[in-house]
């Protein structure tokens, strides 16, 4: 099997990579090769299967055809210009979000047309494709009406891989991502940064910056979750689906306050005095309109799962990337 990491370059792509080298296999079947792909060069994960990295951005005339040209068996399409940064980038934010994504599936409908070619596709979408008022939990069957350019983006692009999926030119699922807490690293651009920004930094002795009040609720999963959420989707059979192939992840409901708890339980008092209170409107007016609670029910009847409380997460995190220590 050829499998292709669109935005492997990313702390999701990654650290899917690196599972897919150290394992040597996507479900049952053996991982043959895998080429990563971004705008910076990916690392190469080491492990048993043969990698390349290839540096570009779908958004570029004949880039698509050119990744797609190799055929792939199993395409995982990560890359994506964040929530803050697509809302301050009208331009660049389509350019990649939308345009890119497009560019992509007509490769594959254009490649199938030289010789028979279905790959399986993998987009990662957003939450952010729903939009207020909200109901108590949000079900797959309410409608999307984003808030953000970056949620439209998203939704345009789910119902791209819908009716490219219709027509047989691929075989796509789209999987709505909670916000994936706690990702390693640095602070990105996404407006969604502080929930990791809060956890992060105070489990190794650094300052946080809190925007939003405590009383906010949002839907989370864990790095791990995610990486399951990519393994499953590229395996199951999508049938059940039908032609409704984008569904809202697995994911766990929970306040600021909640988060802020757990760090205690996990860190201690010190830990959560390093969480430094600074309101910001602008974030706070943009995570007013995010849903905070969500019916995953279809997307666990498939077999998608993830973590029940927030100790969980933490807990997580400092076994994946703190060698089990905090402070």
């Amino acid at each position: 099997m050829h499998v292709m990491i669109i935005g492997a370059a990313g702390m999701v792509g990654r650290k899917f990579a690196m599972r897919l080298a150290q394992t040597g296999r996507l479900g049952g079947t053996e991982v043959a090769r895998m080429t990563l792909v971004d705008v910076v060069e990916p690392a190469l994960p080491g492990g048993n299967v043969p990698a390349v990295a290839a540096v570009t951005d779908l958004s570029a005339p004949g880039a698509s055809e050119k990744l797609v040209s190799t055929r792939p068996d199993v395409i995982f399409h990560l890359a994506a210009i964040v929530s803050g940064e697509a809302e301050t980038d009208f331009d660049k934010g389509y350019r990649i979000n939308l345009d890119g994504t497009r560019f992509l599936f007509e490769a594959i409908r254009q490649e199938g047309i030289k010789a028979p070619y279905r790959p399986r596709v993998v987009f990662s979408s957003s939450i952010a494709v729903f939009g207020a008022p909200f109901p108590e939990a949000i079900g797959d069957e309410f409608f999307t009406t984003p808030a953000t350019s970056y949620g439209t983006q998203k939704a345009i692009g789910e119902l791209l891989l819908a009716d490219y999926s219709r027509r047989g030119f691929l075989d796509g699922i789209g999987i709505r991502l909670p916000t994936i807490c706690i990702r390693p690293g640095k602070p990105n651009k996404a407006a969604s940064g502080f929930f990791s920004n809060i956890l992060r930094e105070p489990l190794v002795g650094e300052e946080a910056v809190l925007p939003v009040a405590e009383t906010v609720r949002h839907w989370f999963a864990s790095p791990r979750a995610a990486i399951g959420f990519l393994e499953h989707a590229a395996t199951i059979e999508l049938a059940p689906l039908g032609q409704r192939r984008n569904l809202t992840m697995p994911g766990l409901s929970a306040t600021v306050g909640e988060e802020i708890e757990a760090l205690r339980r996990v860190a201690g008092d010190k830990a959560v005095r390093l969480i430094r209170r600074e309101p910001n409107e602008a974030i706070a007016r943009m995570v007013a309109g995010w849903p905070g609670r969500f019916d995953a029910r279809r997307a666990e009847a498939l077999g998608f799962r993830a973590e029940t409380s927030f100790d969980e997460i933490v807990r997580a995190h400092v076994e994946d990337e703190l060698g089990g220590k905090v402070g």
